[in-house]
């Protein structure tokens, strides 16, 4: 009876301890999860083998068969397989988001620090802008501008010359493109020479204004090398890298660098959507910071637009990186609505053509799921990683 009493005893202080019924929780909570995953998995298998089908991913090696009109960095043809094609896509996908993420960051602080303009023209403006952004689905922002292109910019045999080497036609945007010849290698090197100067140059600049309180020219002073250094070495080589203007041939130009409708309208749509958001996370992050820092830095004779940036953005970027990252993802995944207007990024292609093709459900948008998985997760880390460097630190 005493043994009996004691081992209730002993039972009800492992359930009534905190610690240990948390960690019974989790692992139930991960049992239940698994069983249920499985059960899901089970479920799939035999309602495909029902209809005839199995879970294979060798279609990935079958030829497309279909064409892919925009494909800056994967040669492809319709006699490539289902994986070139989805690697053109998610190469499409990257370019969206990274020239997104680059347009909607410069976009964002400029309207964030417009809105806190002491000129009620330009904070106004930009108020409507945003408010009107904002409250609009990016869909038809999306149509809006891939109608504008279509609609409203002429033909290539009308389309006039911008500095006579740019032309924007309803059939895209034609530039000039580099053309790489024999030594090209050093005048890369060379540009990566002057990006690893720069880096130098920053580290060297903030300790001699930590030492001094002089400020260098940092930002000049790279754009210099960064232009300097690979000019000299293409001329040194014999200009192994020039340039190929667009010309017109028949209808449509030929040569140069073209930018397609589908692909302006979807990068451009999507990076002011996104602005508009980032301006109000700036304008946010500025407010937050006391205004005795503003009044210290007049104070010290120090001009209004080097508080800002040495001064006031320094404090706010710890309050306004973890809200942009998640304008990042969003605009990231917002990129599959291409497929609205064609351009071929990865839904487009692997879960669009592809699935269709093949009748691959459950391969072709699994894999399309994974890709989205992974570029959240890459941005977030680097976003992370982004805010644990610029957190004010004390001494």
């Amino acid at each position: 009876m005493h043994q009996n009493s004691t081992t209730d005893f002993s039972l009800r202080r492992l359930f009534y301890n905190q610690e240990i019924r948390s960690v019974a929780i989790q692992i139930i909570t991960l049992a239940v999860i698994c069983y249920l995953v499985f059960s899901i998995g089970q479920n799939v298998l035999v309602n495909l083998a029902a209809i005839g089908k199995d879970l294979s991913m060798n279609f990935l090696w079958v030829p497309a068969g279909y064409d892919i009109t925009f494909q800056p960095f994967i040669d492809y043809g319709p006699t490539d397989t289902h994986f070139r094609a989805a690697m053109v896509g998610l190469s499409n996908t990257l370019l969206v988001a990274v020239t997104g993420i680059i347009l909607a960051t410069i976009l964002g602080f400029t309207l964030g620090v417009m809105r806190l303009s002491n000129n009620f023209l330009v904070s106004k403006l930009s108020q409507i802008f945003i408010d009107f952004t904002r409250n609009v689905p990016v869909l038809l922002h999306i149509f809006f501008i891939y109608g504008v292109i279509i609609n409203l910019l002429p033909v290539p045999k009308k389309a006039e010359a911008i500095s006579g080497v740019f032309y924007m036609t309803n059939r895209g945007i034609f530039a000039p493109a580099p053309t790489l010849e024999q030594g090209y290698e050093f005048v890369v090197g060379a540009f990566l020479l002057a990006i690893i100067g720069c880096f130098i140059l920053a580290k060297w600049s903030k300790n001699r204004q930590m030492k001094t309180g002089k400020i260098f020219p940092l930002f000049w002073s790279c754009l210099a090398m960064i232009i300097a250094f690979p000019l000299l070495a293409n001329i040194f080589v014999g200009g192994a890298i020039g340039v190929e203007v667009p010309k017109l041939k028949g209808f449509n130009f030929k040569g140069g660098l073209i930018l397609r409708p589908e692909y302006v309208a979807l990068w451009f749509a999507l990076s002011y959507y996104t602005a508009s958001f980032i301006a109000e996370i700036v304008r946010g992050g500025i407010l937050a910071i006391h205004k005795g820092q503003k009044e210290a830095a007049h104070a010290l004779g120090i001009s209004p637009t080097r508080t800002l940036r040495l001064v006031i953005i320094p404090q706010a970027l710890p309050l306004i990186i973890p809200p942009i990252a998640s304008n990042y993802l969003n605009l990231t995944k917002n990129s599959s609505l291409a497929i609205a207007i064609g351009y071929f990024d990865i839904v487009a292609t692997l879960g669009g053509i592809s699935l269709m093709q093949t009748g691959k459900e459950v391969e072709t948008m699994s894999l399309v799921l994974l890709t989205y998985l992974c570029l959240s997760l890459i941005i977030s880390a680097a976003m992370n990683y982004l805010n644990h460097r610029v957190v004010l630190k004390a001494r």
